[in-house]
């Protein structure tokens, strides 16, 4: 080799040096940043990096507060309440509403009906919503069930409007997965790469943890938990994915000694009684992680199985029981960045 290439070599490995250098001071100067709060009936947590060690806090809640004010059934004056109370037809006010519905368009479509927002009659009337009620005679689920259906929604980027004047929507199934995905978003434009954003047990994980140098690790419950001793089942790395787990966990009612799972199964009116517990789904955003989780848990693992092959942008891990015990399903690419506790 002479000396020209040695000296361009030689330089070009300086500049490797350089770079490497100057990025891990970089990276080694952001202040870690942590933030929480409450809003959708539960509690934020967002962990992230940032050279200023700027505070957004109140950001954040300024953002919440708007996305509630679009998508909170609870508020009776926020839009989808609006809505709900029209007879007909109802005219975005507010740039968060249309988002979650469009997600909650195509994943009716896709999951065939089973991730459904329109349920929110049959949900208040099993006494999931505003009323705890006793067990509805299957003459008034039958009644209702003739007006449940996301077909009967129409809209465009203006307007929301009825088919039938009875339907109603409850976003609240991807309602915190689009708050994650929200605040997300609003970190990105202030130049934030790296950051864990959890609300509500479900969020977006981008870049990595700086502290450890290492994918963002999240543990999934364990089944056989209990709101005052909880354990993990399993553990994943995540680097840009979002994150979700809906499971029966915590929230049922009994009636008459008998348990009854929150998730509405939108074709027979009923709760739906799976063997599946729970329904982890990774995606690049959370609206649509939300959103398959609750569709996956309506269909049941057999069917979710199925159903995820022939969508490759998902990553599922489920957690079924048998009459063996419990057992476990998790697509490939998941299988790479999990670990499942005996």
């Amino acid at each position: 080799m002479d000396n020209r290439w040695k000296n361009a070599l030689y330089s070009l490995l300086l500049l490797i040096a350089i770079a490497v250098v100057w990025t891990w001071r970089q990276s080694s100067d952001l202040k870690m940043m942590k933030i929480e709060g409450e809003t959708m009936a539960t509690t934020y947590h967002i962990t992230y990096f940032d050279a200023d060690g700027r505070d957004f806090k109140k950001d954040v809640d300024s953002l919440l507060v708007l996305v509630n004010q679009s998508i909170n059934n609870y508020n009776p004056q926020s839009e989808v309440s609006l809505f709900n109370k029209s007879s007909r037809s109802f005219q975005f006010q507010l740039p968060y509403l249309l988002p979650p519905i469009k997600v909650a368009s195509k994943v009716f479509s896709d999951s065939h009906g089973a991730f459904d927002p329109t349920v929110m009659p049959l949900v208040n009337l099993w006494g999931f919503g505003y009323k705890k009620v006793n067990r509805p005679d299957s003459s008034k689920i039958d009644s209702i069930r003739s007006f449940i259906g996301f077909e009967k929604i129409q809209f465009n980027q203006d307007s929301i409007w009825k088919l039938d004047p009875r339907s109603q929507l409850d976003l609240g199934g991807i309602g915190q997965g689009y708050g994650a995905d929200v605040i997300t978003e609003f970190l990105k434009s202030k130049g934030i790469k790296n950051m864990l954003v959890e609300l509500g047990g479900e969020g977006m994980a981008c870049g990595i943890n700086l502290q450890s140098k290492k994918p963002w690790e999240l543990g999934i419950l364990d089944p056989n938990s209990t709101e005052q001793n909880q354990s993990f089942k399993a553990y994943v790395a995540l680097t840009d994915r979002s994150f979700t787990t809906s499971g029966n966990y915590f929230n049922y009612r009994e009636v008459d000694g008998k348990k009854y799972s929150h998730t509405i199964d939108p074709e027979t009116g009923f709760p739906a009684m799976r063997a599946i517990l729970s329904a982890s789904v990774f995606a690049e955003d959370c609206t649509t992680a939300d959103a398959w989780g609750t569709a996956l848990m309506v269909m049941g693992h057999e069917k979710a199985i199925e159903l995820v092959k022939k969508h490759p942008e998902l990553d599922v891990f489920l957690i079924y029981s048998t009459p063996d015990g419990i057992a476990t399903f998790a697509t490939d690419n998941v299988s790479q960045y999990l670990k499942i506790n005996p």
